[in-house]
């Protein structure tokens, strides 16, 4: 009897916490606290940029005119992050060169986070920031 009377308490609180936590959750102030606290500079924005294109093109060798923006603050989604555009010539399959191709890198709590490329998405951000040559890059092997 003692034995059943324990289980039922138990399961009473439990469901009585199942219910309090469905009421409480972080305020708005809260969430924008941690979306804040994420925006820590990335230092080793290159090198990380360096490991996702060696997966990301599919010719990593042979790349030209490779630039880079370093990271700055901007609004992407309910806050800021920091991001950096790249600027680079990918070398085709066949031997040629394809078209000059802009990208953003969006960095959380320092590290790469997502990558975009397309035109529409990328040209906001990439517009008037400042590029610098990339020659790690362009030096870039499989």
């Amino acid at each position: 009897m003692l034995r059943f009377a324990v289980l039922a308490a138990g399961l009473a609180a439990f469901a009585l916490a199942g219910c309090a936590s469905d009421d409480v959750g972080p305020s708005k102030a809260e969430l924008k606290a941690r979306w804040d606290a994420e925006n820590v500079y990335p230092q080793a924005y290159k090198r990380d940029l360096l490991a996702f294109l060696r997966t990301y093109l599919n010719e990593p060798s042979g790349v030209r005119a490779a630039s880079v923006s370093a990271p700055v603050l901007r609004d992407v989604g309910p806050g800021q992050r920091y991001y950096a555009c790249v600027r680079y010539t990918e070398r085709k399959s066949t031997g040629g060169y394809a078209q000059p191709k802009d990208g953003v890198a969006v960095y959380v709590s320092g590290k790469l986070d997502r990558f975009f490329d397309e035109k529409r998405e990328v040209e906001p951000f990439c517009k008037d920031v400042a590029f610098t040559p990339f020659p790690e890059l362009e030096a870039l092997t499989r």
